[in-house]
């Protein structure tokens, strides 16, 4: 298992057109095959950043879903992104 999960930044002034934008992949990810969590969400203080968390079960089950990636539309939104792929060796309780 993995997570998946990072920061986009956007002009704050369409952070909330990106983000209604999102609301079909969000649904189709979270429906997905291997997909045990995927959340796209405002940032409460920065007003262009928009934070990314996924869980997978699989590489391939990510692939699958993924496929080209954003559409060209989301795409042009972002002006900046840092999102990064975590293995998880092991889960506890906080």
């Amino acid at each position: 298992m993995f997570i998946v999960a990072g920061t986009l930044y956007v002009d704050p002034a369409r952070r909330d057109a990106y983000l209604a934008s999102c609301t079909d992949v969000v649904r189709a990810a979270r429906s997905a095959s291997g997909c045990v969590d995927f959340a796209v969400s405002a940032d409460l203080v920065e007003p262009g950043r928009i934070n990314v968390y996924e869980r997978w079960e699989s590489d391939q089950q990510l692939l699958d879903f993924r496929g080209a990636g954003p559409d060209g539309d989301q795409a042009a939104m972002i002006l900046g992104a840092e999102v990064h792929k975590f293995r998880i060796s092991g889960v506890e309780a906080p």
